[in-house]
């Protein structure tokens, strides 16, 4: 594996290199001040457990990424209490995002949730085995002031993936979200949580999660908090497995946020209910993909850039074989307001 400088320009690279210094002091986090087991507080009222959607990137018409439209799923989460978010990850559609699109998102996103209880984790991967350019996205994250960072492996072996962690972990000092991807496997996941002190969670997607999760959690004493992905479409037997964060998109974290409280309440069966409302809800034709409309995050006309074999966020909804009618549209707005009313927060 080589990694080399390619996904940001030179002089983006240099500036941010720049910042070292002002990005240290600057970091929210120590080593030390990092939680020490999964699920623990991460600081601030801040906590490492539950819902961490991953935000979609919005566009205006003339494919502008829209910072207005970013900065409202910051406030939709904070206001529906949603304890973290994560951007720009591979449901955000990261690999067509330009540098400057990246550095201009984290700093309009954390300038929206300054004073919020909402953590706000950056992706700081890169094509190409770009660790320079993952360094620099690692310390803008940093010295703008977001509460984490987030990584996809590179590709190469077992060897290479664990230097890239140690190089993206030594960057800053603010705690680090290990995305596992591939056949990546459990022993290296371990290793790394063992040798890099600002490793605090893995989202894990590679393999059978349902089957790993066990192991990793006992090869490291339950101190690394997993994280579930691919959609959180078992959320319930995620919760049952030991799973203590969940990431599916934005639309409905509120409610999935809902679902996890209750089962930490002891209250299962109401978990199972709640979680059952989400699933309802996709079913309704187009209702994942105009959710984000019918509750005030987007706009009408928000684009996106999709990412090449994406599903929904909520559970696998149908999607209509038209462009979406006015009643199409009321239908959605409807199901909210009549299925999920005394649920919603945002």
């Amino acid at each position: 594996m080589t990694l080399h400088t390619a996904d940001v320009d030179r002089r983006t690279l240099l500036k941010t290199l720049g910042s070292v210094a002002a990005g240290a002091a600057l970091s929210k986090y120590s080593v030390a001040a990092a939680p020490a087991a999964a699920g623990a507080h991460a600081g601030a009222g801040k906590v490492f457990n539950g819902l961490y959607p991953i935000l979609t990137s919005p566009f205006t018409q003339d494919n502008k990424l829209d910072l207005d439209c970013l900065n409202n799923e910051v406030t939709f989460c904070n206001k529906g209490g949603v304890p973290g978010i994560i951007w720009p990850q591979i449901a955000s559609g990261w690999t067509t995002l330009t540098s400057a699109e990246r550095f201009a998102g984290t700093e309009s996103m954390v300038a929206a949730g300054k004073g919020g209880r909402t953590a706000i984790v950056i992706g700081v991967q890169t094509q190409n085995n770009d660790l320079p350019g993952a360094i620099a996205y690692a310390k803008h994250a940093a010295k703008t002031g977001a509460d984490a960072i987030c990584s996809l492996p590179p590709s190469g072996s077992a060897d290479d993936i664990v230097a890239y962690y140690k190089a993206i972990g030594a960057a800053t000092d603010l705690p680090l979200f290990i995305q596992t991807i591939g056949d990546m496997s459990v022993d290296t996941v371990v290793e790394m949580f063992k040798t890099i002190p600002t490793v605090k969670v893995v989202k894990d997607e590679a393999g059978d999660p349902l089957k790993r999760v066990t192991e990793l959690r006992a090869k490291t004493d339950n101190k690394l908090a997993v994280f579930a992905g691919k959609g959180v479409r078992n959320m319930i037997e995620e919760m049952q497995l030991g799973f203590t964060g969940f990431c599916p998109t934005v639309g409905m974290a509120d409610i999935f946020q809902r679902a996890w409280e209750l089962w930490q309440a002891g209250k299962p069966r109401e978990s199972y209910d709640m979680f059952g409302r989400i699933q309802a809800f996709s079913t309704i034709t187009d209702a994942d993909q105009y959710v984000m409309v019918a509750r005030g995050i987007f706009k009408e006309d928000t684009k996106s850039r999709p990412m090449p074999g994406m599903g929904s966020g909520g559970g696998g909804g149908r999607a209509a074989t038209g462009p979406m009618t006015d009643a199409d549209k009321k239908a959605v707005v409807d199901a909210i307001h009549t299925y999920l009313g005394p649920y919603i927060r945002g």
